[in-house]
């Protein structure tokens, strides 16, 4: 499929020459003659790469460039400045504000398609090098560094295992580490007033957790601990840091995953607000059976948790499912036999 590249130029001979240039050399073309229908633009076509002049009139393109940042369907594309300035003060703000590259009229064609070719590759490779396995995860940050030449990044991320119930860490301990799931399942839960446990999260072989003090520069308001056998590839904090605030495509892969994460906390309370136990419960065994499979084995104080009941409320529930046949109860193990009635379960 061929790469779509949007073109912001205010100049019609520029930018037409631009297209020209790009379409026979293979790719599709949009074009945009100034910055906001420049923005409309990829907010309709989602572009794989973006040439934006400078200087232009209504919104220019550190204007472009700002409003694509601020935007997570938009920030990870890469964005190419161009403009007639060799200005060293216009070249470190584009660059400082994400910019992936910088080129100057007049520039031969040649160099222009190097450095289109050059950004295509190293942006798809960030995007499939991240496969959720830990192998992954290794080349993920590997292709990152290389994105930006980071060679003074640290390259010790151990690998801790954990038993279950084992801590990885309590509320008000100061965060070293970002994590990376390898293998197993963790908990990261808030305790209230009264010692209630209320589990905000789950998280399963390919996940990322306890970023979000990292970038706050704080202290966990929560605590988290291994529930079941499991493996943790401990990222320094450091280094996570200088991947994040250096790298603009890194930087939009989080953002999506806090966006996500917001997202869940919503939707977590307003289950606990508005919907009945039954329908609670459900939500919480179809959230363990996306993270855990067909198959869930968790202590039943820790399902109640994630519900927001009491465990022996959750125990009266299973046992009403299990006898309209939404699920089979074998020991601890949880079997799914009706996902479509549990997700139409009434509020």
């Amino acid at each position: 499929m061929k790469k779509k590249i949007l073109v912001i130029e205010d100049n019609y001979e520029v930018r037409d020459n631009l297209a020209e240039i790009l379409e026979i050399s293979g790719y599709d073309v949009i074009q945009a003659s100034n910055g906001v229908e420049g923005v409309n633009a990829t907010m309709e076509n989602n572009p794989d790469l973006i040439i934006c002049d400078v200087m232009m009139p209504e919104l220019d393109g550190f204007g472009v460039l700002k409003m694509l940042n601020s935007n997570p369907r938009s920030m990870d594309i890469p964005f190419m400045f161009l403009t007639a300035k060799a200005d060293k003060a216009d070249f470190r703000k584009g660059m400082g504000m994400g910019a992936d590259d910088y080129l100057t009229k007049p520039f031969e064609d040649s160099e222009l398609l190097e450095a289109i070719e050059l950004r295509l590759k190293k942006s798809d490779r960030i995007k499939t090098s991240f496969d959720g396995t830990d192998k992954g995860l290794m080349k993920f940050i590997d292709e990152a560094k290389a994105f930006k030449d980071l060679n003074s990044l640290t390259v010790d991320r151990e690998i801790r295992e954990y038993m279950k119930k084992d801590p990885i860490y309590h509320a008000g301990q100061y965060p070293k580490w970002m994590y990376f799931v390898v293998d197993g399942h963790v908990k990261v839960s808030k305790v209230n007033e009264f010692g209630k446990e209320f589990i905000t999260n789950i998280y399963k072989q390919g996940d990322f957790f306890g970023f979000i003090p990292l970038l706050s520069d704080t202290t966990y308001d929560d605590s988290c601990h291994a529930l079941d056998h499991c493996k943790l590839r401990l990222i320094p904090a450091e280094e996570f840091k200088k991947l994040i605030f250096t790298n603009r495509d890194v930087s939009a892969a989080f953002i999506k995953m806090l966006a996500s994460k917001v997202g869940q906390s919503e939707n977590q309370l307003l289950d606990l607000a508005y919907s009945s136990v039954r329908k609670r419960v459900a939500n919480t065994l179809l959230s363990l059976h996306e993270k855990n499979g067909n198959v869930i084995n968790m202590l039943r104080e820790d399902i109640a948790s994630v519900a927001g009941t009491a465990k022996e409320t959750l125990i009266r529930t299973l046992s009403d499912f299990k006898s309209e046949k939404l699920i089979d109860i074998e020991g601890s193990n949880i079997l799914i036999k009706n996902i479509e009635a549990l997700s139409s379960m009434p509020q």
